[in-house]
């Protein structure tokens, strides 16, 4: 995923979940994903979607230990 995609998909997760905190940042050995952030706190990975007609999907676990 290049930079230019990286920051369109930053400002629409930014915009959708209003949090101007989300940051995407390049995966090292992954071409297409990024690590998704809060400030400095790890919450997912957006992927392209392998149908490859442009769109992405957000994976965030959740852990019990993170629930009230």
């Amino acid at each position: 995923m290049d930079e230019r995609m990286m920051r369109k998909l930053e400002g629409h997760m930014r915009g959708t979940f209003a949090n101007a905190r989300i940051n995407l940042v390049p995966r090292p050995k992954q071409k297409d994903s990024a690590e998704v952030y809060i400030n400095d706190e790890f919450i997912g990975v957006v992927f392209e979607d392998e149908d490859g007609d442009g769109s992405f999907m957000f994976e965030m676990a959740i852990l019990a230990e993170d629930l009230p």
